[in-house]
């Protein structure tokens, strides 16, 4: 394998682990918004 192609397939083992591990640990606040969504009594079942 030549270098340069050594260099890419670290570079983007680099970048995928460093993506997969920042998913891992971000702390992604909660939606704050409130939804309320009205169901007509004639899609309820009876």
């Amino acid at each position: 394998m030549s270098t340069v192609r050594r260099v890419l397939l670290l570079c983007l083992l680099v970048v995928v682990l460093g993506g997969v591990i920042f998913l891992a640990t971000w702390d992604r606040p909660p939606p704050i918004q409130q939804i309320e969504v009205e169901i007509p009594d004639a899609q309820l079942p009876r």
